[in-house]
This record gives C-alpha cells, structure tokens and sequence, in this order.
C-alpha cells in the first residue's frame, strides 16, 4: 500500500541525483569556490540605454547592452517586474542566467506623461532555472535601489549603488546556504518549526544572522500556499495560544546551541539531502530541495485531508487514515493544520481527535 507513497517521497529527496542541476549548475561549484557573478546597471531614456556601472568584461557589456535592447524593444520588461533568461555573453561561463529589472523613474507633475524613462539593472549568475528559483528575492532586492536612483546623475554611485549592486548575489541566493552550513544536521529542527509555524528565535548573533534564519524559515513555511488562506492565520492564533515554546538558536557557541527542539521522521529524512547540497556550495539546488521538501508536505495535507472527508462515512478510510499518518513521518504537522483548517467543522473535529489519541499511543508504545 505504501510502495508509490515511499517512491514519490524517494524522488522528492533524491533530487540532487537526477535534476539537470548538475550539468547547469553544479560546474563551477567545488568546496569553497563561489560562482562568479555580474551586474550591469544602464539608464533607460526614452528608446537608448546609457551604461552606468558594470562589473562583466569590457567586451561583454555590448553584447548585454544589444540584448537589452530588444528586449526593451519588444516590450518584453515591465516596470518593477523582473524579466529571467538565458544570454550568451563573453565571459568565461559562456551562456548564463540573467535577471533583468525596468525601474522606471516616478513621474513628476510637469510630465505626468513621461513614459519609459527609468533604470535598467542586471543579474548575471549560474543559470535560468537556477535564479528562476530566487524571482522573489531577486525582486525584491532590485525594489531595495528604488530610493537611491531618483537622479540620472547617480552622485551615489561609488558609495551606495555600487556596492549594493555587488552583494546581489550574496544577499539574494546565498541565505538558504548560510543558515544550512550554521546549523548544519539541527536543520530538520527548522525545518519542522517552518511546517508548525513555530516562532524562531536566534540570539547572541548579528543581524545578518538573524536575517539569514528569518528568510530561511519563511522560505520553509506553507504560509500563502494552503488551499485556505485562513488556515495559516488560524494555526499561528492556535499556537500562540498554546504552551509551545520557541525555537531558540543560540550562537553565542560555535557550532550554536539550539534549545525547544522539536522534529519529526518526516523532516530527519531531508538533513541528508540539505547536507549534500551545502558540502557541494550549490545554493540552486538547496533552494529546489527546499521546494521539493514544501511540496512533498502539500501533497501529504492534501491526502490526509482526502482521507478525513472519507472517514467521516467510512470505518475503513478512518483505519487507511491512520496508516497514512503512521507511515508519512509528518502527522504531528499535518494533524496541527489539519484541526486549525477544520476548525468549524465537527465531525471532522472529532476524527481528527481520533486520529491525534492514535498518534499518541503509537509515540508511546515506541518509546
């Protein structure tokens, strides 16, 4: 019964074996050598491009600078909506990935009309997939220069921009990879804190730290991915009425110490997986392990809430039920959302009841 369930979760994990990360991403990456990364910023006036900073080759940046063009051309960037492709340029990687970003400048009440006037910057690093992955942050990242670039004289240059434009990579891909290599095999502990919406709390570290876990466990997180978006909100309100406590990450130790631990089989599963993605530097492929991870806790609410609809008329789905959550490894998470989403429903309610005093004599038994 449980064979297609073992192999689909097998593939989940296993992603680092067959996904063609390998041949996109993985040349380049060895043990602390990091991908070489570029960025092109032009100011966009009207129908021309006038380059402002770079870091490619010199006898790269034309080549950019005419795919660009037509890609202005076709109206192919949206104002503040980043643009992710493939280009071929002269630089050692040859053909890499690019994320292009139309700021367009905020019009003034003389030319309410002005249109098409702005910045164009660029991100040119590992490959297409790879920073399709990170769109989010990319995007974000990019809206992180709106205030600095209100005058085509760029005066800031040297002192904001710059420097900004050079850590993209830094700040924008490398986080998942940071808080991996900080806590290393305590990773399923985040992990499950990300499933039960579990506060997080990191002391005795920089901000950069904290920031790095923050990203990480709302990367981790189902918020916004339910099929209710009520769900979230009722099991945040559950747990904080709850006597849960935080996960707390002390750094003020090497490696930290990490303190209300709670995990799962389900999340144990993946410390490997992480671990082997972290060792080959490869921030993409942790970031698609992350997803595959998110995704396999999807499909296993969305079975068990099937089996919950079913239990309610049948004996049998409530005894299949039980299998289920015995053999997934995830039924402490999966029933926390599964009662805050059924909340107003009590048949369900006491099915689910049923089925959190069956994990309990399991726990027991096994201990």
């Amino acid at each position: 019964m449980f064979t297609s369930q073992t192999s689909s979760f097998q593939d989940s994990i296993d992603v680092e074996e067959r996904d063609d990360f390998d041949s996109e991403d993985i040349a380049g990456y060895s043990q602390k050598i990091q991908l070489n990364c570029y960025y092109t910023i032009y100011l966009y006036q009207g129908t021309s491009l006038t380059l402002i900073d770079s870091s490619l080759p010199s006898e790269a940046e034309p080549e950019l600078r005419t795919y660009i063009s037509r890609r202005l051309s076709k109206g192919a960037l949206l104002g503040g909506m980043g643009n992710i492709a493939t280009v071929e340029l002269s630089i050692p990687e040859q053909a890499v990935g690019c994320y292009c970003c139309l700021l367009e400048q905020e019009r003034s009440p003389d030319q309410p009309d002005a249109d098409g006037n702005g910045h164009v910057i660029c991100f040119m690093g590992g490959s297409e997939k790879g920073l399709n992955l990170f769109r989010l942050e990319l995007d974000k990242y990019v809206q992180g220069l709106h205030s600095s670039l209100q005058t085509p004289e760029l005066q800031n240059l040297e002192t904001e921009v710059r420097p900004y434009l050079s850590r993209w990579y830094e700040e924008s891909v490398m986080h998942i990879y940071r808080v991996v290599q900080l806590v290393q095999s305590n990773i399923s502990f985040l992990l499950h804190a990300a499933l039960s919406h579990t506060h997080v709390e990191v002391t005795n570290s920089d901000e950069r730290t904290k920031a790095d876990v923050s990203r990480f466990i709302k990367a981790a997180s189902l918020q916004g991915l339910s099929q209710q978006d009520t769900t979230a909100a009722s099991l945040c309100k559950a747990i904080s009425e709850d006597t849960q406590s935080d996960l707390i990450i002390d750094c003020s130790t090497s490696p930290p110490t990490l303190s209300n631990t709670v995990s799962n089989r389900f999340c144990d599963d993946w410390i490997q997986a992480f671990l082997n993605a972290a060792e080959r530097c490869n921030p993409f492929l942790l970031r698609q392990i992350l997803e595959n991870f998110k995704l396999k806790a999807i499909q296993d609410m969305n079975s068990l809430k099937r089996y919950v609809r079913q239990a309610e008329m049948s004996h049998y789905a409530l005894f299949r039920c039980c299998q289920f959550l015995q053999g997934c490894g995830n039924g402490d998470v999966l029933l926390q959302n599964a009662r805050a989403e059924h909340s107003d429903l009590p048949e369900a309610c006491s099915i689910i009841s049923v089925l959190e005093e069956f994990l309990r004599e399991q726990s027991l038994a096994q201990a």
